[in-house]
């Protein structure tokens, strides 16, 4: 029983892949990240650890650190005792289920002396029946092509910049998600006013990721109704479950994702973490 810890992408899916694809919207971020690294440059990923932990002869727990993003585990809180035990250098956070990640930041304060605070609360939440909004808003939807990448990019870069992780955006993210039709634009009047992105299918399970609409171009439906467009387009390209996180300080978009037909999931926490 243990960790086993690596930078071989392959070799990790190798071990942990059959455990993921068992449940793929609990682990749908590190079943599309890996999905997407493997179409780029493997040098874009010569930083990422990857990790499995074994119960007996089983795996029974996976983690994906992607600097500087904290680590990202899908294990019990007792593996992610041994993990914080087991990893070393600037951890910045840890993001996991509650417990899971409180068991992390424990034995982190214990072996740094250093304090922790909650940055972030998220629910996992997936698609029931998809609900359009009706009426919807003025303008259309469409999918983005390369025209659109320098807007989209900027878009992607302000919506990293109000999240808490605030973490470099790749513009490789940004093309993955150009070419593989993973991106709606809403339209009015010929000028995209939102957008709302979603990742590769992965074990039949797309996750929407990010929606973004332009402080000046809020509070009149663009962002629920490209969210519907997206999300419509996962079902159309064949995925079986549609998911996405949403930020539990935020009202507004719990609501929306609700009208949408999304349904509660697991919760999650978003830790950081300051060394002595």
């Amino acid at each position: 029983m243990g960790w086993t810890l690596t930078r071989d992408l392959e070799s990790f899916l190798a071990d942990a892949g059959t455990f993921m694809h068992a449940d793929p919207a609990v682990h749908t971020v590190t079943l599309t990240v890996t999905a997407t690294m493997r179409a780029q440059d493997p040098a874009d990923r010569e930083d990422v650890l990857f990790g499995h932990w074994t119960r007996g002869d089983r795996v029974a727990g996976v983690a994906i650190w992607t600097p500087p993003r904290p680590p990202l585990l899908g294990c019990p809180p007792d593996a992610a005792r041994e993990l914080a035990d087991a990893l070393h250098g600037d951890v910045p956070g840890v993001h996991a289920a509650p417990e899971t990640a409180e068991a992390f930041a424990d034995a982190w304060r214990h072996r740094t002396g250093g304090t922790t605070r909650v940055s972030m609360r998220q629910r996992l939440v997936r698609l029931g029946t998809l609900a359009a909004p009706d009426p919807l808003p003025p303008g259309a939807a469409r999918i983005a092509t390369t025209a659109d990448r320098d807007a989209v990019l900027k878009w992607f870069i302000a919506f990293s910049e109000s999240d808490e992780e605030h973490a470099p955006v790749s513009p490789a993210t940004v093309d993955d998600r150009i070419a593989t039709g993973g991106l709606a634009l809403w339209d009015l009047d010929g000028t995209p006013v939102a957008m709302a992105a979603r990742t590769r299918i992965v074990a039949g399970t797309a996750r929407v990721a990010p929606v973004y609409t332009p402080p000046e171009h809020r509070r009149h439906g663009y962002g629920a109704a490209v969210t519907a467009a997206v999300t419509r387009s996962a079902l159309d390209a064949g995925a079986r479950e549609v998911v996405l996180f949403t930020d539990l300080a935020n009202p507004t978009s719990n609501a929306i994702y609700r009208r949408l037909g999304y349904r509660p999931v697991e919760d999650r926490t978003l830790l950081a973490f300051t060394p002595t």
